[in-house]
């Protein structure tokens, strides 16, 4: 296997993250050009002639990023793919996830924004602006891979540091978004360069005198254990977990413990949640995509919900829509929104629904109404017919003579 530098791997990365507007990833697959992802298509860079790529030089791109660092050899060794970040001077930098799959290499490079983005960029409804007054308790944001957690994270933390006096500790696997030192404080430490894991990260962090704690991504056990703790115990804390909806997290939370411990679980979620927030990117009708959320809250019904288990009466989907006047909404309201909008096709809307029955059936109720309107619309009033011209005025009478003059 011959290694290649920085020196080399770097001018291929600008060629492939400069052909195009938008880029957001990067593959390298056997059998496969350099991919390119684009607004959610994959797609080899039409203005490079780039070669079908092996094993053996997927792995030379892979080792010349993770430049001899021992636990990321380690872990791809021992567990098949290893995470880590990557920096183009002047450019960008990329989280990169390096693996093996059917005895190749394959990598997989995520574009890092350097700018940190706003609130009202991402055009973020009003009651994320109450989720950061929060002072305690805790903060999910869900969804799929590549469905911008991080990004509305960011953003999040973004308005803390720009109106909060606080501490910030970060434990993230890479570090994405680097925050600069403004009304906040932050500290950000990154997974095997800072912290070994994040159990142990978490637990140091409780004694690093923060009021505000992210957490990258909960991925066991011990470490929502701590996360529970933490957000019972006066601290505030965001972090992601890879489900789709507000019941599905709970459910998700509740599985990384024992049938014994459900009960005890369910109380301290119901104590110290504050919000779950779900987000998915949907394709816009006249390209690009647009951010959709369901934000479930915490409200007398939801903890009771939480507390028993959903049943008849007590669907965090109801829940959800019945909070809507404090600014909880479902998915299928936000897509009825950008639906009727224009935003978005009807295909779109549901497709990227939960409830697809529910979504048809509101998608329909949309169109039936807009029909209306435009019948309305097209009606002309009928003219008011012509008024007959005014009769000009009579003639005085001659005045009548007395009859003796007759």
């Amino acid at each position: 296997m011959t290694t290649l530098s920085t020196a080399d791997l770097d001018p291929l990365l600008t060629a492939l993250i400069q052909s195009a507007e938008g880029i957001s990833d990067l593959l390298f697959v056997t059998g496969k050009p350099p991919l390119a992802e684009t607004h959610g298509r994959l797609l080899p860079p039409v203005n490079l002639n780039l070669p079908i790529l092996t094993s053996p030089q997927i792995e030379s791109l892979a080792f010349a990023i993770i430049n001899g660092n021992e636990r990321l050899v380690e872990d791809l060794a021992q567990t098949g793919s290893c995470d880590c970040s990557y920096s183009l001077t002047g450019i960008c930098r990329f989280r990169a996830n390096i693996y093996r799959q059917n005895s190749n290499y394959a990598m997989v490079l995520r574009r890092l924004s350097s700018k940190i983005p706003t609130m009202a960029e991402l055009k973020l409804p009003p009651v994320f602006y109450d989720i950061i007054k929060e002072k305690t308790g805790l903060v999910f944001i869900t969804g799929g891979t590549g469905s911008g957690k991080t990004t509305t994270l960011a953003a999040l933390l973004n308005e803390i540091n720009l109106t909060h006096e606080v501490h910030v500790v970060t434990l993230e696997d890479p570090i994405e978004f680097l925050h600069p030192q403004l009304k906040a404080a932050f500290s950000q430490r990154e997974l095997g360069r800072d912290f070994y894991n994040f159990p142990a990260g978490l637990r140091a962090s409780l004694r690093q005198a923060p009021k505000i704690i992210l957490v990258g991504e909960i991925r066991d056990r011990e470490t929502m254990d701590i996360v529970l703790t933490a957000g019972e115990t006066g601290h505030l804390v965001f972090s992601t977990l890879h489900t789709m909806s507000a019941g599905q997290t709970i459910n998700r939370i509740l599985g990384m413990f024992s049938r014994e411990e459900e009960q005890q679980v369910r109380e301290r979620l119901a104590g110290s949640l504050r919000y779950i927030v779900s987000q998915r990117l949907i394709p816009k009708r006249e390209g690009g995509r647009l951010l959709v959320t369901e934000l479930l809250g915490s409200s007398l019904r939801s903890r009771e919900a939480m507390q028993l288990g959903e049943g008849e009466n007590r669907r965090f989907a109801d829940i959800i829509e019945a909070g809507s006047t404090l600014g909880w909404h479902s998915f299928e309201q936000s897509l009825s929104r950008a639906f009727e909008d224009e935003l978005i096709t009807e295909e779109a809307a549901v497709l990227y629904s939960i409830n697809k029955s529910l979504m048809t059936q509101r998608v329909d109720v949309i169109k039936n109404r807009s029909m209306k309107m435009s019948g309305f619309s097209s009606l002309k009033m009928a003219e008011a017919p012509a008024r007959p011209p005014a009769r000009p005025p009579r003639p005085p009478s001659p005045p009548s003579l007395p009859p003796e003059q007759v």
